[in-house]
């Protein structure tokens, strides 16, 4: 738990928000190591105080889940990514969009459903929400731009429930709430429960706002849950998987694919999960998560997988929480109580490795090598310019790119008769610059360096 002077600091700035903003309630939590380090409420549900277990609605933070489900299935090699929807779920007229780019919000598929505003009426079932879609529900051309898109994720969840047989929130249930132990993680109200509300922009008044059943786009934003739910989830998404999904594929699913805004960046998607850019006390951040509205409530969860910090807030009101609660929050913690750096210690390591360690030059230009855990590599360029790069082992000796400008590419130490060097998709390192005694591509001028 944090020191009594950052509860202070921390319930001081939700307090604020729920006074100023006009918030029925509000709950919020911080979350570090998997664990929840400090939580706040401010306002009544049914004349209490909310809990930790009190539930409110999560909106789009329902569309992770759904994601996790498509990328369990990829994981299955029951699809591909860059699969057309419609092999997946035939009969839908805009089947040729993929499925990163349903994931992505970048099929260019209108954002709304056909019919009724879909948020405050009850829903249909997918074969009649597909069969009202047509080619007027593709607004750009996919993978043109980030068109933020909730009929896409009703067709994911249509997708979902085909291939595991079953609705998709029944899929969620048994492969990922259940594993996880979020049992108070429902598609419908559960007491203690708050009521979603609209508050009078001119007087304090509350209107309550409906609740349905929303049929075929319940996958874009159905889920309800709790504070103590969110903080496994925001634990989930910051690296902490469990057995539900593999931690590279939750790191796919962190990888940009999209940006809101191209000119700054601050703004992103991933893979189902968003994205967003924040400097403050704890230094420059990306954070992964994502927020929900429906009407009478909202929602964020954000997490930090480099320091293992996280945070999430939920409120019942439909408009009126100022952006920015979350990183406030994230940057009283980190200027309160600065994360400790881990402890470093020595690990052994192969001889064969370590003489690899030092300096290499691709051309004329000096990076260095370095050794990571569990065989790993890094070459980064000495003088900051050039392409870093860090590198898995592999069993069969050689090295796979993970990032940087050589993410997927192969790393092999060669061993001649000249000397030992280091060959990345045709690029050779040697250990002296244009080293003449090992097999430059295009060779070395014989009269050397002049």
């Amino acid at each position: 738990m944090v020191l009594e002077g950052t509860a202070r600091a921390l319930l001081r700035r939700l307090a604020a928000e729920q006074a100023q903003s006009r918030v029925p309630s509000m709950v919020a939590a911080l979350v570090r190591g998997g664990e929840t380090v400090w939580f706040g409420a401010r306002g009544q549900v049914d004349g209490q105080p909310p809990t930790q277990a009190t539930q409110y609605r999560i909106g789009s933070i329902t569309k992770t889940f759904v994601a996790v489900m498509v990328m369990r299935l990829r994981d299955e090699g029951r699809l591909d990514l860059l699969d057309p929807v419609g092999k997946h779920v035939p009969g839908t007229p805009v089947g040729d969009v993929t499925v990163a780019q349903l994931l992505s919000h970048s099929s260019g598929l209108t954002a709304e459903s056909p019919g009724e505003w879909w948020e405050r009426t009850p829903g249909v079932p997918a074969a009649e929400l597909i069969a009202a879609l047509g080619p007027e529900s593709a607004r750009h051309r996919p993978g043109r731009r980030l068109h933020y898109s909730n009929v896409g994720f009703a067709l994911l969840g249509e997708l979902v429930a085909r291939k595991r047989s079953e609705p998709w929130e029944d899929a969620v249930r048994a492969e990922i709430l259940e594993p996880l132990g979020m049992r108070d993680t429902t598609p419908r109200p559960r007491p203690p429960h708050a009521t979603g509300y609209a508050v009078h922009p001119w007087a304090d008044v509350l209107l309550p706002e409906p609740e349905h059943d929303h049929g075929a786009m319940a996958a874009a934003g159905q889920l309800w849950s709790t504070t103590a739910d969110l903080v496994r989830w925001t634990s989930f998404i910051g690296g902490d998987t469990g057995e539900v999904l593999r931690p590279d594929t939750l790191a796919e699913m962190r990888e940009p694919a999209v940006v809101e805004d191209g000119h700054a960046w601050t703004r992103g998607f991933g893979l189902g999960i968003q994205l967003s850019r924040h400097t403050g006390p704890g230094g420059a951040r990306r954070l992964a998560g994502h927020s929900g509205s429906m009407p009478g409530f909202l929602a964020t969860v954000w997490a930090d997988p480099a320091d293992g910090t996280g945070v999430l807030w939920m409120a019942n009101t439909t408009s009126g929480v100022r952006g920015g609660l979350d990183t406030d929050l994230l940057d009283i913690l980190a200027e309160h109580e600065p994360p400790l750096p881990a402890e470093w210690a020595p690990s052994p390591v192969d001889e064969d490795l370590l003489a690899l360690t030092g300096p290499w030059y691709w051309g004329p230009a000096p990076y260095v090598l370095r050794l990571l855990p569990r065989r790993g590599l890094s070459l980064t360029p000495m003088n900051s310019q050039g392409r870093a790069s860090r590198f898995a082992a592999m069993a069969d000796g050689t090295w796979l790119g993970r990032d940087g400008y050589y993410a997927g590419e192969t790393l092999r130490v060669v061993r001649a008769a000249g000397g030992v060097h280091l060959d990345i998709n045709t690029f050779v390192f040697t250990r002296e610059p244009y080293d003449p005694a090992v097999g430059v591509p295009g060779g070395v001028d014989p009269q050397g360096w002049r």
